[in-house]
């Protein structure tokens, strides 16, 4: 697990101590260090929904948060400043990637004023009254969270909710609601530089998913016992009259069953679990199945590819029979349900080139993705594009897995991943060494540095026909936006 503050070296931090927070009938203005992330950006929408007086600032203030928050009037601050917690706020939230030196985390910590990690300010705000409903896992987290939020809409019902992506037919990422039922994606994260707990233990889950469960996060724990622990902490904090949704085709997933008092229900599409797809077959725009629930049956068009899209829709499914939506709701619900975006978004059709956009990144997650965009376009030249961005996808300790997560591409590119001041240049991924495993096994593979060097290549490369996908878990230069552009003008 992620050490707790009493760990840390600094004698200073080992002496902090937080002032109690008010009770939230007390607070009328919040501070949000870091508010254009993509969580908390959601949180001060929800603060801004409960009607208190919402700021924040961040460094780089950039869209698409930057424009979501100015459109409802919340004000952001370009760049970090003690000015900006003076007056002092009645509480201050403080962003995970906020160092104890921080300009703004420092003040509140001097000044003790009240403040709280995002995860700890949602769960104190928006879950103490409610019927939290907490997806976690490895991957699919986002995708299962964003299909339960709406099947339960299209159910009639009115949850609160905060996924860790936007919506694409709603174009939200969170709401109030007015229905007990509180939807929350649970990121197995650490909170804060005070609060050094995986996030989804702040949730107090009454039922929850978890989808996957694959070492991950390399930077904040130790290896795969570390990482399974926080799970298995995680699992034996639901209630025994709550429930445990678990993927019952991964072996590591099922066997958190043994760590909760909760009924455990398994999901796949392997024979032995209570809810299971069955008759897989590929669609122009995704799989239609057969699902069966119990004694229902219902046939299912589901408008995503990818057979770990089928189990996300299966997990969502199963935790909303539980809050009571009937086996035939779910299967309307499945058939209209418009995506995520960055989740095999598909952002243009230029020249007749499809340019889909997902934030794929662990390796696994990579593999399912290019696996995914194949079986949907059995005929189209797959062309790869990737950025392993993240702390752990830069990683010497996944070099062999990726370069066996793209087989299934026609042709790669990878960018080689930025350097950070304080990396560890003997445990950095070598990007040349996966490109050559790439193409020992018979897939074309290059690597590039930048964006601007690679993009007038993939526009020679890329031919009418084909399908571009893009893999990053950042803004990967703009590419997602410049490509279908660049593409479209060389017509």
């Amino acid at each position: 697990m992620p050490r707790p503050i009493d760990d840390l070296p600094d004698a200073s931090l080992r002496q902090f101590s937080r002032p109690d927070v008010p009770p939230p009938a007390q607070i009328e203005e919040v501070h949000l260090i870091g508010i254009c992330g993509t969580g908390m950006g959601a949180l001060a929408g929800l603060f801004h929904q409960a009607g208190l007086d919402v700021r924040g600032s961040d460094d780089g203030v950039y869209p698409p948060m930057s424009t979501h928050l100015a459109e409802r009037g919340i004000p952001v601050h370009d760049g970090y400043s003690t000015s900006h917690l003076v007056p002092p706020p009645d509480l201050t939230v403080v962003g995970n990637a906020c160092t104890p030196t921080h300009p703004e985390a420092a003040h509140a910590r001097e000044e003790r004023l009240p403040q709280q990690s995002f995860p700890e300010a949602l769960a104190h705000h928006f879950l103490r009254e409610r019927r939290p409903l907490v997806v976690a896992g490895t991957h699919g987290k986002t995708t299962t969270t964003g299909l339960l939020v709406h099947l339960l809409r299209h159910a009639g019902v009115d949850p609160g909710f905060l996924v860790g992506g936007v919506m694409e037919d709603t174009e939200q990422s969170y709401a109030l609601g007015s229905d007990a039922p509180f939807v929350v994606e649970g990121d197995e994260y650490d909170s804060a530089y005070f609060d050094k707990q995986p996030k989804f233990l702040h949730y107090r889950p009454q039922s929850a998913i978890v989808t996957s469960l694959e070492f991950d996060h390399a930077d904040i724990f130790v290896d795969r016992d570390d990482y399974r622990g926080a799970f298995e902490e995680f699992v034996g904090r639901l209630p025994r009259d709550g429930q445990l949704a678990l993927c019952g085709d991964a072996p590591a997933v099922r066997a958190l069953a043994d760590h909760t008092r909760a009924p455990v229900r398994t999901y796949g599409l392997a024979p032995s679990n209570d809810i299971r797809a069955e008759a897989l077959t590929p669609t122009g725009s995704g799989l239609s199945f057969t699902l069966r629930m119990g004694r229902h049956r219902e046939e299912v068009r589901l408008p995503l590819p990818g057979r770990h899209n089928v189990q996300n829709a299966l997990a969502a499914a199963l935790l909303a029979r539980r809050e009571g939506v009937s086996p035939s709701t779910i299967a309307a619900g499945l058939a209209s349900f418009g995506g995520m975006k960055r989740r095999q978004q598909v952002r243009g059709r230029p020249n007749d080139v499809l340019v889909v956009d997902d934030f794929a990144h662990h390796p696994t997650a990579v593999e399912a993705t290019v696996e995914a965009l194949r079986a949907a376009h059995p005929d189209r030249r797959l062309v790869a594009i990737f950025e392993p961005r993240s702390n752990t996808s830069r990683r010497t300790r996944f070099e062999a897995a990726y370069g066996t997560a793209f087989d299934a591409a026609d042709r790669v590119f990878l960018k080689a991943p930025p350097v950070r001041h304080n990396d560890d240049a003997d445990a950095m991924l070598d990007p040349t060494a996966v490109a050559h495993t790439i193409r020992d096994r018979g897939v074309p593979a290059e690597v590039f540095e930048d964006v601007d060097a690679v993009l007038p290549t993939l526009t020679d490369t890329l031919q009418p026909g084909d399908v571009a996908l893009l893999m990053s878990n950042g803004r990967f230069g703009g590419l997602p936006e410049r490509l279908p552009d660049a593409l479209a003008q060389s017509e």
